[in-house]
């Protein structure tokens, strides 16, 4: 699900779940894992998280299996993919750059805002459809706002629209943009920077920006996760993931 390769003191992590990278709990646990080792690896500086399919970075969660999943599996992936995943990156102590081609939705933007760096192909798409399709974003109400500023925020979560990179970057929520066949060399030519740093003032000086900037966000990713799980509890979260998986418009409850 997941390949890895260091080269010139670079760690790539590259997502290879065909057809669209969807997250499950064994893809979870495989990249949770490779971030583990490649943060103990001295001899890696820098990380990168892309894609080894074209045109796809990360679709999100693998929803038909979301929807067939128990209670405290749904709380057992979520809890992954916010609290898990936002532990290992606070303590990486190695920049991430996530190098996205193609489309980022929903969970694929989780991961992707989970890295300190973002390099994006001009013909990216990014989208929070979860609203849509019977979920809440509930992560994005705590980072996405501290990125774009409220009401920006709101727009992009709750109308749920999909936006391309120049939107994204000149939002601030991406770092960089390049042509889609360049996106892996410019994460690697910026990887390069990073490594002719001091890897331990690097490891110094990430720690203390993270912790800087971190605030109650932690508090807030526990949060998040009990919201999401509630939200899917609910009888319109099963029938958006019903409709979704189905091909046709939910029928929401009537207040």
């Amino acid at each position: 699900m997941i390949d890895y390769d260091v080269k010139d003191h670079v760690a790539e992590i590259l997502f290879n779940n065909g057809p669209v990278n969807a997250i499950t709990h064994e893809f979870m646990d495989e990249l949770l894992a490779t971030l583990e080792r490649a943060s103990k690896d001295n001899e890696v500086r820098a990380i990168i998280i892309g894609s080894a399919i074209p045109g796809r970075f990360c679709a999100g969660l693998d929803l038909g299996t979301f929807l067939k999943s128990s209670p405290a599996k749904v709380h057992a992936l979520v809890n992954k993919l916010y609290a898990q995943l936002c532990d290992v990156q606070f303590n990486l102590g190695k920049p991430s750059i996530a190098a996205i081609t193609g489309a980022a939705r929903g969970g694929g933007m989780s991961v992707a805002i989970s890295c300190d760096m973002i390099v994006a192909a001009d013909t990216s798409t990014f989208g929070y459809p979860e609203l849509d399709i019977g979920l809440v974003p509930a992560i994005h109400y705590t980072n996405l706002p501290r990125i774009v500023g409220r009401y920006r925020a709101f727009d992009l979560l709750f109308t749920g629209r999909t936006f391309d990179a120049q939107e994204a970057k000149s939002l601030g929520l991406v770092s960089r943009t390049a042509p889609e066949a360049e996106v892996m060399a410019e994460a690697r030519k910026l990887a390069q920077v990073f490594v002719a740093k001091s890897p331990e003032l690097m490891r110094l000086g990430k720690t203390a920006f993270t912790r800087a900037i971190d605030g109650d966000y932690r508090q807030g990713v526990a949060a998040a996760v009990n919201v999401a799980c509630t939200a899917f509890s609910t009888d319109d979260s099963k029938e958006g993931l019903a409709a979704f998986v189905e091909k046709r418009k939910p029928v929401w409850n009537k207040p």
